[in-house]
């Protein structure tokens, strides 16, 4: 099993939850493998040429799936030591994190501070003592925060993928639908299914990276 580098200076909490996730990785199924292999070969041929790789998760409210990935990949690439890895996350529409993902992401060891804003607050999100701090918020995928040129968009739902069928400036699209937690807003299982969701989402995101 892979074992955490000693070079990593994760929050504790989180570092213990990437213990799970290393174990987990064997689960993932053959056909989902074949999709995450797409991005793997991305990222590997970007390193290769020697220049920056850019990944903008992009769903349709820039509120749960999207901010999960782009979180989890900038930690999975951390971990294994992959250099200019810059990610992003945007969507159809702006509206806001999702307090429920906030508290996912929190749960597995993030740490999350609100910042300016009411309708659409900007979170300061960080994952190691040492790590930047990533702002996070709802935009749309063209926002001028985000890649205009040579980046891959990762769309992480149908809803997004359908209604863009051409994402200016992507010089790759890779369709990686993940379920939406959403549909367990209010219920007995809303923190199950958050939970659920940001685990399969750092699982994919570290077996990703870890082929590099």
């Amino acid at each position: 099993m892979t074992t955490l580098s000693m070079k990593t200076e994760f929050h504790p909490e989180l570092e213990d939850y990437l213990q799970h996730v290393l174990k987990d990785i064997e689960q993932i199924s053959n056909e989902r493998k074949e999709l995450l292999n797409e991005f793997t070969e991305y990222i590997r041929a970007k390193k290769e040429a020697g220049e920056e790789i850019k990944l903008n998760f992009i769903c349709t409210h820039n509120s749960r799936r999207s901010h999960m990935g782009q979180l989890w990949a900038q930690v999975a690439a951390n971990f294994y030591e992959i250099d200019n890895v810059f990610t992003f996350s945007g969507g159809t529409e702006a509206t806001a994190f999702n307090p429920n993902a906030i508290a996912a992401m929190e749960r597995s060891g993030f740490r999350v501070i609100k910042g300016i804003g009411d309708q659409n607050p900007r979170y300061e999100v960080s994952y190691g003592k040492k790590s930047p701090k990533m702002v996070l918020f709802s935009k749309k995928y063209d926002d001028p925060v985000n890649p205009s040129t040579d980046f891959a968009a990762i769309m992480t739902c149908s809803e997004a993928d359908d209604e863009c069928p051409i994402v200016r400036g992507a010089e790759k699209r890779i369709p990686l639908h993940y379920e939406d937690p959403k549909a367990f807003d209010g219920t007995p299982l809303e923190a199950v299914k958050y939970d659920e969701r940001c685990r399969q989402i750092a699982i994919e995101m570290f077996y990703v990276m870890s082929g590099v």
